[in-house]
């Protein structure tokens, strides 16, 4: 039977942990060991809003090379094949990011990939995704919760779809370094911190959480022990009635931290973030009032080691994660009063036009998929501004959390939208924010979104059928039409010039009548 090994690094904001994985010929995942190294990085960096720059002190940064370097011995020990090392806002927000990189590189021989929040909430997510409970769960409604050291991501599901996500500044050691400075009894600390959550929360709940959901699912470190504790006679299965975990979060608030530690079995009898956890817990839950409360007991590193095995195909996959994307997308175009049978049709038309186009553009799966988002939101800017739609679609995606896309393919998306009718800028003018290869990609597929655009240019969806064909420098559009299409006609050239630009190919609209009798 085939082995394959592997080994997940995460720099977090309060520890360095290692994972090592083992795969095996039935596709499972297998945990062979895991090692944690307390490292209080976001100290430095995570809340302290009067610091300034933000910076990690060299004293910090050593250890962490240090740890790294363990760490690296202890894979070598393994004879692990592959292995990732991933770092999330502790680095991402520090100023001296390059430096630490730099000496992480030179001394360890590591590299660090830094990742966006939105690519370190969706591999966290992807391993509680395709379980069993979670299918189940999301089938009603549910929230996924994933609580990290410097924010939380709230991500809600409905009748089997991803509706929204939302980021708050709200995390672990943000809310210990804002309020824990161990001068006030612990019980006004516990207030401060309940009383700060509430106001931060306050919006969240007015504006998203017109229902209640069924479900909550808990990925965080703490929330694992504070479960575990409830189920000492239960079936292991992490999940407990919300009343339960509630009170018992309120019955721990009445002891001593070495009290809460011990009951809890916590490795450290002063551990000094599990005040801010529990209160942290107890506010969501109270907040978006499930019936139940599920931690699947997975961390980050097990999504990094998830996402490895997917792109290596590995593990066999269940879960739609494209279908979160669109579905997440549409939420947003809902949001903003755009979603139309006009963005309906746009879609299939723009799809379609890529299918038949792939030998001419040379873009992948993942690009039809951008476009495809991009063709959802291209006219959620209205909602702001009829005149500067496109700039306010801009700006709208790029600000907006879409769980399952990078930061940099939410560049791409709100670019192809921007473009979609202004024209399109010199390279050196975007360099700071695409690469040479994302923005000719954004070029492609804003060109085929104004084609689509210029085939509905009456919002009628006045076509029964369509049918593209390359002949030559021609990209020949024959639709079969129930309605005049003589503005789709009159405009079709003006629209499409852009487009002839991008590749030196020629649209042709030619009509097929239908008559009805």
């Amino acid at each position: 039977m085939a082995i394959d090994t592997f080994a997940a690094i995460y720099i977090g904001t309060y520890d360095v942990s290692l994972k090592v994985f083992e795969f095996n010929g039935r596709k499972k995942l297998h945990e062979v060991d895991h090692i944690r190294s307390r490292l209080d990085l976001g100290r430095d960096s995570i809340g302290k809003e009067n610091i300034g720059k933000n910076s990690i002190g060299y004293e910090k940064v050593d250890e962490l090379c240090k740890t790294l370097a363990e760490f690296k011995r202890i894979i070598e020990g393994y004879r692990v094949e592959h292995y990732e090392v991933y770092a999330s806002a502790v680095l991402r927000d520090a100023s001296n990011l390059a430096f630490i990189l730099d000496q992480i590189h030179l001394r360890t021989g590591l590299d660090v990939k830094v990742i966006s929040n939105s690519e370190h909430r969706f591999i966290s997510y992807k391993t509680v995704a395709g379980q069993e409970t979670f299918e189940k769960m999301i089938k009603t409604s549910a929230a996924v919760i994933d609580v990290g050291g410097s924010s939380v991501q709230i991500t809600i599901f409905r009748n089997g779809k991803l509706m929204f996500t939302q980021h708050i500044e709200a995390g672990i050691m943000r809310l210990y370094n804002l309020l824990g400075n161990g001068k006030q009894p612990l019980r006004m600390y516990e207030t401060q911190i309940e009383e700060y959550l509430q106001k931060k929360f306050e919006g969240f709940h007015s504006m998203y959480m017109t229902e209640d959901v069924d479900s909550i699912i808990i990925i965080s470190d703490y929330a694992r022990e504070l479960v575990q504790r409830l189920e000492e006679k239960g079936d292991g299965k992490r999940l407990v009635k919300t009343d339960k975990f509630v009170k018992l979060i309120e019955k721990l608030q009445k002891k001593t931290l070495p009290e809460i530690t011990a009951e809890l079995n916590l490795a450290d009898e002063t551990e000094p973030l599990i005040i801010p956890a529990m209160i942290l817990f107890k506010t969501l839950v109270l907040n978006i009032g499930p019936k139940e409360v599920w931690v699947p007991g997975a961390n980050i590193q097990d999504g990094i080691a998830y996402d490895y095995a997917q792109r290596n195909k590995l593990l066999s996959i269940t879960h739609d994660f494209d279908a979160d994307i669109i579905s997440a997308a549409q939420f947003l175009s809902v949001h903003y009063q755009s979603y139309s049978p006009h963005i309906e049709a746009l879609s299939r038309l723009s799809i379609k036009l890529f299918d038949a186009m792939k030998k001419v553009h040379g873009l992948g799966k993942r690009q039809r998929l951008l476009l495809e988002v991009a063709t959802i939101l291209h006219d959620c800017g209205k909602f702001v501004s009829l005149s500067e739609s496109q700039e306010n679609a801009y700006q709208i995606i790029k600000s907006s959390e879409i769980i399952g896309l990078t930061h940099q393919e939410r560049q791409i998306v709100a670019f192809t939208v921007l473009y979609n009718t202004q024209p399109l800028e010199e390279y050196e003018e975007v360099s700071d924010r695409l690469s040479q290869e994302d923005y000719l990609c954004v070029a492609k597929l804003s060109a085929i979104l104004r084609v689509a655009n210029a085939l509905d240019q009456s919002h009628r969806q006045k076509f029964k059928n369509m049918r593209i064909a390359i002949k030559g420098r021609q990209l020949v559009i024959t639709v079969e039409a129930f309605e005049d299409i003589s503005l789709e006609q009159a405009l079709f050239d003006a629209k499409t010039s852009y487009f002839e630009n991008v590749y030196s190919m020629k649209p042709v609209l030619k009509e097929k009548r239908i008559y009805i009798y």
